[in-house]
């Protein structure tokens, strides 16, 4: 069974051995979307890297010889939870016995923030960072985790959480100002997989549907198909969404399928859904991942960007959004 809560991982860390207080944290992330949240606030403090690559879907990788190497060079772990890194599950829990290994979903949001697998009720939908103000909260554990090891770097990292938190909030507002511009009646995001649930939920989506369920694991049916092609043509749905992270057979699958019934289709571009982007490209942090769909989903559903506040312009990732 896996060791999710902070007050664990932080035992554990009292119990390991010291390493040199002055030397950054050695800290592992499992997706992009948590290493980029422990990299700006811990900043010199630790030295974070990213377990599973951008383009790779977290729900069906497994563990490498390579990656174990890793897991055992890590003085802290960060996950989100099983039902994400489902194949991970084992190695996770066999490192989180000797290593402080935090599953952030449970050690930073109640029962009451998370929503369910629509098609398993009772079973978490893991999805989380899609909702800004929600991911958030993933912040201060993050920062707390590592301070318990490097005490000195309280301080420091207490204000580059601020600063951080700053930005998120406002990239939450941004958000929600832009899915308000497109049309009543267009807000409809029809996707390869049910990972935007908390996008929709937040953010004000009239309709999340899915080809595939929570986990991408499962193969999607032609059954599957026609039901969202259903949804599609009834409610005259112009643009459905590839993922980075999905082969596009299934949504091309669809569009034939939409257009078969006579009802025009577009493919509206591509999001980035269980990974970031690569290293240096504007989806390559967790800003720029959800601003980049912000605007796919925006431009795609008939609204229009609003300006970027001015907590978020200097950031380069998103120069592209500044006019």
């Amino acid at each position: 069974m896996l060791r999710p809560t902070l007050a664990t991982a932080l035992a554990l860390s009292l119990a390991a051995p010291a390493a040199a207080a002055d030397a950054p944290l050695r800290v592992l992330g499992t997706v992009g979307m948590i290493a980029d949240v422990a990299a700006n606030v811990a900043g010199d403090c630790a030295a974070v890297e990213t377990l599973i690559g951008p383009g790779v879907d977290p729900h069906d990788y497994s563990a490498t010889p390579s990656d174990v190497r890793r897991l055992e060079a890590a003085e802290l772990i960060f996950y989100v939870h099983p039902a994400l890194e489902e194949q991970l599950a084992r190695v996770l829990d066999r490192f989180g016995a000797r290593v402080p290994t935090v599953g952030v979903l449970e050690a930073a949001l109640d029962e009451a923030a998370l929503l369910d697998d629509p098609d398993a009720p009772g079973t978490v939908d893991p999805h989380i960072w899609m909702d800004v103000s929600r991911w958030a909260r993933i912040a201060p554990v993050i920062a707390e985790a590592v301070a318990n090891q490097r005490p000195d770097c309280a301080g420091p990292m207490a204000a580059r959480l601020d600063a951080y938190t700053a930005q998120l909030d406002a990239l939450h507002g941004w958000v929600t100002e832009a899915i308000a511009t497109i049309p009543e009646g267009q807000r409809l995001l029809v996707t390869a997989h049910d990972a935007f649930e908390y996008y929709a939920d937040a953010y004000g989506m009239e309709a999340s549907e899915a080809i595939e369920g929570i986990s991408s694991a499962s193969e999607a049916a032609i059954a599957d198909i026609r039901a969202v092609a259903d949804f599609v043509v009834d409610r005259g749905v112009g643009a459905v969404f590839v993922e980075t992270t999905i082969s596009p057979r299934t949504i091309e699958a669809l569009v034939a399928e939409v257009r078969a019934r006579g009802h025009a289709v577009e493919i509206g571009g591509e999001l980035f859904s269980d990974a970031m982007g690569d290293p240096g490209t504007p989806g390559g942090t967790y800003i720029g991942m959800i601003a980049a769909n912000t605007a796919t989903i925006t431009g795609a559903l008939g609204g229009t960007l609003p300006p970027l506040p001015a907590a978020l312009t200097e950031l380069p990732e998103l120069a592209g959004y500044a006019d």
